[in-house]
C-alpha cells in the first residue's frame, strides 16, 4: 500500500487509537520493568503528545528482555504541557530514580515530542556545575528518539490546540533547541521514509540519523526494523561507544 493512501493513514491512526484506549486501563508499567541488571544504564520512556508509555511498550519489552531496567515518568500524564515544563518533570523523576532505585546512569527512549523533552533535559544536565539550574540525578548517557520533529512540522502552525502548535517550525522553544547542538552527538534519531505528521523528516544535525524503509508515525513503534534499530542504538549508548 502506497504511503499517503487514505487506507494506509487509517491503519496508522487506528493503531494509535487502540493504544490510547488501552492507556485508560494501563496507566502504570508492569512492576518487573524495574527489575534487571543494575550494571546497565536504566531506560526512561518519554512518549509523544497525548501519549502514555504504552506507545513505547514494544521497544520497552525487548529492552527489558535484554536486561535493562525500564522506567516511566508518570507525571507526564498524557504529555500536553510545554516542553520546558515536561523536561522539568523528567528531571524530578530522574532524581527520584536515583534515590529510590539506585539509578546512576540512564538512556532516554523517546517518541515524537518525547525527543524534544529529552533533548531539553540533556541540555539542562550540561549546565556548569555551579549553576543553580543544573539538575541532580543520574547521568544521561544519551537518547534514542523515534519520529521526533526536531525541526518542527509545517502542519503544526495550522492546528488549534497549543499542545500541537508548539511543533511549529517558528516556535521559540523549538528554535532554541535547534540552536543548541551540544547534546546532538549523543542522540540517535530513528525515522521512517514517510511520516504523515513530520513531512520534513526527523534528521538531526550532528546526531546519528537512521532512516528506515518503513512508513508511519505510530505503527512504526512496533515495526521489527525500528525495534532492531532501537536495540542497537541503546546498546551502543550503554557501552559508551
Amino acid at each position: 500500500m502506497r504511503p499517503g493512501n487514505p487506507w494506509w493513514r487509517l491503519l496508522d491512526y487506528s493503531h494509535a487509537g487502540r493504544v490510547q484506549a488501552r492507556s485508560v486501563f494501563r496507566r502504570r508499567a508492569p512492576r518487573d520493568f524495574a527489575a534487571g541488571d543494575p550494571g546497565l544504564p536504566a531506560l526512561v520512556l518519554l512518549p509523544g503528545v497525548y501519549e502514555t508509555w504504552l506507545f513505547l511498550e514494544p521497544a520497552a519489552v525487548g529492552l527489558r528482555r535484554a536486561g535493562f531496567r525500564v522506567f516511566t515518568v508518570p507525571d507526564l500524564g498524557f504529555n500536553q504541557r510545554s516542553v520546558p515544563e515536561s523536561a522539568a518533570r523528567v528531571r524530578r523523576r530522574l532524581v527520584e530514580l536515583g534515590q529510590a532505585h539506585g539509578v546512576e546512569q540512564c538512556v532516554l527512549l523517546a517518541h515524537s515530542k518525547g525527543g524534544l523533552i529529552g533533548k531539553h533535559a540533556m541540555l539542562d544536565a550540561l549546565l556548569p556545575p555551579e549553576s543553580a539550574l543544573r539538575p541532580e540525578g543520574p547521568k544521561i548517557l544519551g537518547m534514542v528518539a523515534i519520529n521526533t520533529p526536531f525541526a518542527g512540522s509545517v502542519y503544526a502552525r495550522y492546528l488549534f490546540p497549543r499542545a500541537l502548535r508548539q511543533f511549529s517550525p517558528g516556535d521559540a522553544v523549538l528554535l532554541s533547541l535547534q540552536a543548541q547542538v551540544e547534546a546532538n552527538g549523543r542522540i540517535t534519531s530513528i525515522f521512517p521514509e514517510f511520516d504523515p505528521h513530520i513531512p520534513g523528516g526527523s534528521a538531526l544535525a550532528g546526531g546519528t540519523n537512521v532512516r528506515l524503509p518503513v512508513s508511519g508515525h505510530f505503527r512504526t513503534l512496533k515495526d521489527p526494523l525500528v525495534l532492531a534499530a532501537v536495540n542497537e542504538a541503546v546498546a551502543i549508548l550503554a557501552a559508551g561507544r
